[in-house]
């Protein structure tokens, strides 16, 4: 078996992941913290940014890879794959622009959220 599907969402997440991980160092090099976030406001919000899609991608991803390996559908990997993506992009934007709400901020953890659940649904379901 192989998981083709979900190598392609892995890798994009990867990606980003190295676009969120760059901005937080190059932050972290312009204020000179080499560990933390002092008081640097902005620091903050790159290390935020960049530690959430390292916490919710990889359950999400790991969800997709099972349901795919146990030969889940092709066209609902593809949905909840694209879904993460999109958005990771919106939360790393929104968070990123703002400390406060966001457009960004609300629907990326939203469908977040809906690709873990729905994915966890979905391998449920497989079993039964």
């Amino acid at each position: 078996m192989n998981a083709q599907i979900t190598a392609l969402y892995t890798a994009l997440t990867a990606f980003l992941f190295i676009v969120l991980s760059y901005k937080a160092t190059m932050q972290r090099r312009r204020s000179k913290i080499g560990l933390g976030v002092g008081e640097d406001e902005m620091l903050e919000r790159a290390v935020r940014v960049q530690a959430n899609l390292a916490e919710y991608a990889p359950i999400a991803l790991l969800l997709m890879l099972v349901y795919e390996l146990n030969s889940g559908s092709v066209w609902l990997l593809h949905v909840a794959g694209t879904v993460l993506v999109i958005a990771r992009v919106l939360h790393a934007q929104g968070l990123g622009s703002t400390r406060g709400t966001s457009f960004g901020r609300f629907y990326g953890v939203l469908g977040t959220w809906g690709v873990i659940l729905v994915m966890a649904v979905a391998n449920i379901w497989r079993l039964l």
